[in-house]
């Protein structure tokens, strides 16, 4: 049984990645507890938990020591597109710097995986077509930015100094628990008050949806068999891929809403139109989704519909409030 430390284990899919494997790993959770993460998001799990930042260099060789961590998953990050229009430096210091302590960490104490969360932002928008893992990266945002130095400072550790580097690039990731600026929860919970659910531009842009169960099952695959140094997409499939506008339909429909309560709002700066991946890599290895896009939206949908005291504290978020 590996001893593994989770970054940004009370995020959301790090959240579903400790809930799902507590018991299969001795799991160190290390998590800041910024707005997006809730220790609530893995009660009753086994886990040990830790609260403090990525970028105290102290603390995390406190913990590499203490509990003899032979592997690392990476999620800690800033996120959302949106903030890191506001808060570029922000962004460029939880997601670079804190990816780099994290790094020498693994290099001082010899571990046997890095696992490093990326995104498909990084290599920005396509308009036919898939990107491969070694396609290049051209992100948009200074969200996507950051991600894309995260991803290529683990690349030089692993050329540089050997490091056991293997890096993951999920698309865009949904299910229960997921904090409400991002699309379908926030959408969700703004119909479920009957309040204007806010469209960038005309809705059109495209993204690859995958269910986060689907995703963190293929990361615990790459822990298990992933080939070091190499990267994997992680994505839902062509058939997974929808707008924006289908998705808000998709909601309201499913709450039983009317589309007067869709406003559209001017698009934000560097709005990329279309991600797509090509995620045989990761197939070859033994995965797929096993989540249809439609059945796993009705069973997001639906627990936030059951679940008003999780989200009803946070609506009062500037993100969220109408």
């Amino acid at each position: 049984m590996k001893n593994i430390l989770v970054t940004g284990g009370c995020g959301f899919i790090g959240s579903n990645f400790v809930r799902t494997f507590h018991d299969k790993y001795n799991i160190v959770v290390l998590d800041a507890l910024t707005y997006c993460g809730r220790k609530e998001n893995i009660k009753d799990t086994r886990h040990k938990f830790i609260h403090g930042d990525i970028r105290n260099e102290r603390l995390v060789d406190m913990i590499m020591k203490k509990n003899s961590i032979d592997s690392i998953v990476h999620f800690a990050a800033s996120t959302h597109v949106d903030r890191s229009i506001h808060r570029p430096f922000e962004f460029v210091s939880n997601d670079v710097l804190g990816t780099t302590i994290l790094l020498e960490a693994a290099r001082k104490y010899s571990i046997d995986r890095f696992i490093m969360i990326s995104t498909d932002e990084i290599y920005g928008p396509i308009k036919k077509g898939s990107f491969s893992e070694d396609a290049p990266f051209k992100p948009s945002s200074p969200y996507s930015a950051s991600k894309a130095g995260a991803d290529l400072i683990c690349q030089s550790y692993y050329k540089t100094y050997g490091l056991p580097i293997i890096t993951v690039r999920p698309s865009n990731n949904f299910g229960y628990m997921q904090f409400l600026e991002k699309l379908i929860p926030r959408f969700t919970v703004l119909a479920l008050q009957n309040k204007k659910l806010p469209i960038f531009g005309n809705g059109s842009q495209k993204r690859e949806w995958i269910y986060v169960l689907d995703c963190i099952k293929a990361i615990d695959l790459v822990i298990q068999k992933g080939k070091l140094g190499e990267a994997y997409n992680v994505g839902g499939g062509e058939k997974n891929e929808k707008t924006n506008l289908w998705i808000t339909k998709f909601i309201l429909e499913e709450l039983r809403k009317p589309e007067s309560l869709m406003e559209f709002v001017k698009d934000r700066p560097s709005h990329d139109v279309r991600y797509s991946i090509n995620s045989s890599k990761i197939k070859r290895l033994g995965w797929k989704p096993e989540w249809t896009l439609e059945n796993a939206l009705k069973k997001t949908i639906q627990w936030y519909k059951n679940n008003h005291d999780y989200w009803y504290p946070f609506i009062k978020d500037k993100f969220i409030k109408r």
